[in-house]
């Protein structure tokens, strides 16, 4: 699979999930959130959600979803945040083999969408069926280091 975007490899390291088992939903949810975020800021906001300390805002998908204080409506998608932390992880790992220093980077790039669907079926009475998918979701993200700007004064 190829990334969406390419940035300057020297000054970016990235990390790609394929067809993890998490709601595609939460994802676009989470990734909005955590969009231009350090990496070490990103890593504790998904912390808290996990431990249900702060709430993800939900911008799509957000009908009949409760609303949270100092927000509108959000919530808590644990499953999604480790899995996600675990790709930010990898990335800071490859940052770090470069040989870069990933605490001070940023997410400069993330982007989930639906992977595969993994077929099943529920059995019913009389002979019947009912699907019974489960929905996978690939998550590609890019961190880098910010372009310092040069003053010439």
């Amino acid at each position: 699979m190829k990334y969406s975007i390419e940035f300057d490899p020297e000054k970016s390291a990235r990390a790609y999930g394929r067809e993890l088992h998490i709601s595609p939903k939460h994802c676009e949810n989470i990734a909005r959130a955590i969009k231009g975020m350090k990496v070490k800021e990103a890593k504790k906001y998904l912390e808290d959600v996990i431990n249900l300390k702060r709430p993800i805002p939900f911008k799509t998908h957000n009908r009949e979803r409760a609303h949270k204080k100092g927000m509108g409506p959000g919530g808590y998608p644990e499953k999604a945040c480790r899995e996600i932390l675990k790709v930010i992880k990898n990335a800071e790992n490859n940052a770090e083999y470069k040989g870069m220093d990933p605490e001070e980077m940023y997410i400069a790039h993330i982007s989930t969408y639906r992977g595969r669907i993994i077929r099943g079926y529920m059995p019913r009475a009389f002979g019947r069926s009912t699907a019974w998918n489960e929905r996978t979701t690939n998550v590609e993200i890019i961190i880098a280091e910010r372009e310092e700007e040069e003053e010439e004064g």
